[in-house]
């Protein structure tokens, strides 16, 4: 049976009683990246959450390529953890996904009830998450949006929820608005920056999630920008968490993906079966030392952002996490090739001269503070001010302005377009900082727009 929405399209509200595949819509259970969640019932009683896509997804081929071989995936995604996926049509009107519905609430929920958990229940929490990891990596899977809301905390242990489709969402034209995928505060530098996203990346998100289940933030609040900005560059405040998870929580938020345990190690950490992997992962060593809040640090130099848009336009496909196996072929029996014909050199084209070198990358500018934020790169300048944000292609700016306010501690950019309006932005940091932002925006101008 088809079905359409209330409002004419589909995707949106469904109303009860309708039956999608096999199931019965009972009632909304809410909204997340693909689209909106249902409680609905097979034929036999048994309860489900179907998620059903967005519009704007069902439309677009090339998510419902992916989400086909992502689903195929999760399918085989066992384990004690994960809400299992039971039935899925990539190939209707709006593509839909059944996983088993666990009844309880979110993580989140829970921390804002009953408040922070204590060193044992978050221990029980770091080893349930960890091996769901494990099941889901193991498949090839890497969820990208693990984080408070997307764990139910059932009667027989936590659960994840929403894995294998977020690489199909990813991978179509919602995140062409150079937003990066996923959840700011949770999102792993190397998400943050576009760059490719293994499972290192739930990893990181593990160590953000254990944080927020602990009463703390590990970057801090404010606007998306800025928490992407800390992640990438500032120490996570590890206050909140008890000191003798510290170390584990500190390895898992490593910037560098290679430098994080993988969900395996942290299982060995967890039950004392042996020490991380050398070279795999910061020593844990816990010291009186506890980072201040994120919001105070100094932001590392910005020379150090890597340009570019937030988001990874064609995500590498994915890969099985084990190696295959080498096989020796047998060799192909030797012979004699024919003998080319011998051409005169003249008559070959001339081939085109390499450079010595790969051209450097396009400077770069993120200067953020926790309410506003720049971004200046090779295709153009964004500001963020108080969760609004405007964009501005170098084919439409007339003209940049830029100075130091406030005694040097803050920068103040202008943008006049060619039709006359302008726009600006106001970004607080210390006078050092504002110097740094000031030297890389002049070299983004001189680069994108040569007087």
């Amino acid at each position: 049976m088809s079905w359409t929405g209330q409002d004419g399209g589909f995707g949106h509200t469904v109303p009860v009683g309708t039956l999608i595949g096999r199931y019965v819509i009972e009632h909304k259970l809410g909204e997340g990246g693909m689209g909106t969640v249902y409680l609905a019932r097979s034929r036999g009683g048994r309860a489900v959450a179907v998620k059903v896509a967005r519009p704007e997804l069902a439309a677009d081929p090339s998510f419902r390529a992916r989400f086909r071989a992502e689903v195929a995936a999760a399918r085989q995604v066992g384990g004690f953890h994960t809400a299992q996926v039971v039935d899925a049509d990539p190939d209707a009107e709006a593509p839909w996904l059944a996983t088993a519905y666990i009844p309880g609430p979110t993580l989140s929920a829970l921390v804002t009830a009953q408040g922070p958990m204590g060193e044992e229940r978050l221990r029980s929490l770091a080893a349930a998450l960890a091996e769901a990891l494990e099941a889901i990596h193991a498949c090839g899977l890497v969820h990208r949006d693990l984080k408070p809301g997307n764990i139910v905390m059932a009667s027989d242990g936590p659960r994840v929820l929403d894995f294998g489709i977020a690489r199909a969402v990813e991978s179509t034209r919602l995140t062409a608005t150079g937003s990066a995928f996923g959840t700011p505060g949770y999102l792993a530098p190397e998400q943050a920056l576009g760059e490719e996203v293994t499972g290192a990346a739930d990893v990181f998100a593990l160590g953000a999630v254990l944080v927020a289940a602990a009463g703390g933030r590990p970057f801090g609040d404010g606007t998306p920008m800025g928490l992407m900005y800390r992640a990438v560059h500032e120490a996570p405040d590890l206050a909140a968490v008890p000191a003798g998870l510290r170390g584990l929580v500190g390895a898992c938020l490593a910037k560098t993906p290679g430098e994080r345990p993988t969900p395996g190690e942290i299982l060995d950490v967890l039950v004392g079966a042996s020490p991380l992997r050398e070279g795999a992962a910061p020593t844990l060593v816990v010291t009186d030392a506890v980072p201040g809040p994120v919001r105070d640090a100094v932001p590392g130099p910005v020379r150090d952002a890597v340009p570019g848009p937030l988001h990874d336009p064609a995500p590498a496909p994915l890969h099985d996490l084990a190696p295959a196996p080498v096989h020796d072929p047998a060799p192909a029996p030797v012979q004699d090739p024919a003998p080319a014909p011998v051409r005169d050199a003249s008559s070959l084209p001339a081939l085109p001269t390499m450079p010595a070198e790969p051209p450097p990358p396009a400077p770069a500018l993120v200067a953020a503070d926790g309410a506003c934020g720049v971004i200046a790169d090779a295709d153009g300048i964004r500001f963020e001010v108080f969760d609004e944000e405007a964009e501005f292609g170098w084919a439409e700016i007339g003209s940049v302005e830029y100075e130091s306010a406030r005694r040097g501690r803050q920068l103040r950019v202008v943008v006049t377009l060619y039709d006359g309006s302008a726009y600006d932005c106001e970004v607080n940091g210390r006078s050092a900082l504002v110097k740094e932002w000031i030297a890389q925006l002049d070299l983004v101008l001189r680069h994108c727009m040569p007087r």
